[in-house]
């Protein structure tokens, strides 16, 4: 065996609009921990799905044990010995643990499943691995953290000799995530190779041998994990140029005047968020930091009617309301613009027209009866004040950029007259034109007296556009900042506080 199992060389990555890898290297060597860091979106996830054969790269070359290959399936890249956990964990949540496993590729007696062989199969698996499950009982009756061990003990019995991990402990205890680190070593000893994907500083330092840092879909370096420290990796993962990005703020701003509070705010989930308490100035905009799985968008979600509330107070105005649902929220002048845009934003078959009034409906009906010519008025108006780049108002919404779909949605949201309009990942997924336009969209609303919530994992994003930032970590409050205090390194340190 060569000095490298895996290099991955000058890889490109194209989606529309946006450039999400720009020519990056990794190179891993034999029976090591190789950790892949850098902030959300710096290109990580994608440069490990073009490995996984999800993605095809654009450019580039993958070389695995000396030998150029192209990666076209997942299926392709497990007979090539790599494993992939994912992030999102999906099993088929009303089936046996040991089928979720073995999936495609069951024990087989004649045409029929050998399902004796299967289960003994899966206990020499959970054996190997030191976890003690019924092989037979249900995926859906599992917990999260004890999903995520069977998912690794699946990746494991591929016999790979890589072994990708998206985010492994994002929802394991302390206790389980000291048992995928046992799993870890036992493999590494074994000369398998794992590629770490992880915040978790503490956790990269202790189990890597090797850590490469991405940004902005570019590569930095990469280094010994023993010659770095946590406030190095962080200058590594943020240090870039600030300038001329964002539109200038010229315009004085209003008096603090609280439009919304927010006091200990629990969820019903324990990792959920807990005890959150913050206030909301009226033509402002306050930024929400922090990283996976920092329940920044369970959060917002709640406060708009998505979520359960499980003990907590929230004012509008200086008055409490109650919001059950969406609707409540909405009665009550806020507006939400979803983090997945295309999951839960877009209608991608109707009609930029449809996709404009579809939350303001009711306005244009007259005894139950939609007056086609107002939706129109309404959606020419607010689309054009947007600057929303359409052939037409009757275009599918599929057929539009990402930053069009993006204004869009802005623009459906703008004709409920919202005075709170909260903004999960506003840019993400678009171009740096049409993120300019959205950063100056929401400098007019400010103007205007509105309030913006804004979610953003792009630290210059947050920092260049927020009045005032909070940081999140695993569910908790860990900070505020005021626009003097403002440090790349400072939102790092919070964003990882609970992180040890």
């Amino acid at each position: 065996m060569g000095e490298y199992v895996l290099e991955m060389n000058k890889i490109t990555k194209v989606f529309p609009g946006v450039t999400a890898l720009d020519g990056v290297t990794l190179k891993v060597r034999p029976g090591t921990v190789h950790a892949l860091m850098g902030e959300n979106g710096a290109g990580k996830s994608t440069l490990m799905k073009c490995l996984f054969g999800i993605y095809h790269e654009d450019g580039g070359e993958i070389i695995l044990d000396g030998k150029k290959e192209v990666i076209n399936t997942s299926k392709q890249a497990l007979d090539l010995g790599v494993s992939m956990i994912h992030q999102e964990l999906h099993p088929i949540r009303f089936r046996p643990v040991m089928e979720n496993i073995w999936l495609g590729r069951f024990p087989m007696r004649g045409i029929a499943v050998d399902r004796k062989k299967m289960i003994q199969m899966t206990k020499d698996l959970f054996k190997k691995v030191d976890l003690d499950i019924d092989p037979e009982i249900r995926a859906g009756e599992l917990s999260a953290s004890t999903l995520q061990l069977v998912e690794i003990a699946r990746a494991v019995s591929y016999n790979s000799k890589i072994i990708i991990m998206d985010e492994p402990t994002s929802s394991l205890t302390d206790n389980e995530t000291e048992h995928l680190f046992k799993i870890i070593n036992q493999l590494r000893d074994e000369g398998r190779s794992i590629i770490y994907i992880s915040h978790k500083m503490e956790e990269i330092l202790r189990i890597a041998d090797e850590v490469t840092i991405m940004r902005d879909g570019q590569y930095v370096g990469t280094w010994p994990a023993a010659e770095l420290t946590t406030d190095l990796i962080i200058s590594r993962m943020v240090g870039r140029d600030m300038t001329n990005r964002f539109p200038p703020k010229d315009y004085e701003p209003f008096p603090r005047e609280t439009v919304l509070r927010v006091k200990d705010l629990c969820s019903p989930l324990p990792k959920s968020f807990q005890d959150v308490s913050f206030h909301l100035h009226r033509g402002e905009i306050l930024g929400i930091g922090g990283l996976v799985g920092a329940q920044r968008t369970e959060l917002v979600e709640a406060i708009f009617g998505l979520r359960e509330i499980a003990s907590g107070i929230i004012e509008k105005n200086g008055k409490a309301f109650h919001v059950k649902n969406v609707r409540d929220a909405k009665a009550a002048k806020i507006a939400l613009l979803t983090e997945e845009r295309r999951a839960t934003g877009v209608f991608g078959s109707l009609s930029v027209l449809d996709n404009t009034v579809i939350a303001s409906q009711q306005k244009y009906a007259k005894h139950g009866v939609l007056q086609e010519k107002k939706r129109y008025q309404a959606a020419s108006e607010a689309d054009k004040q947007l600057n929303v780049k359409t052939p037409t108002l009757e275009t599918a919404m599929q057929n539009l950029s990402g930053g069009n779909q993006q204004k869009v949605l802005i623009a459906r949201w703008l004709l409920t007259d919202p005075d709170i309009l909260i903004l999960d990942e506003p840019t993400r997924g678009i171009d740096v034109g049409a993120k300019y336009e959205i950063y100056t969209i929401m400098l007019d609303l400010v103007k205007a007296g509105k309030s913006i919530i804004m979610i953003s994992s792009e630290m210059p994003e947050l920092l260049g556009m927020a009045d005032r930032v909070m940081v999140m970590c695993e569910g908790r409050v860990t900070g505020f900042l005021e626009k003097d205090q403002f440090d790349q390194v400072e939102v790092m340190r919070l964003a990882t506080q609970f992180m040890k």
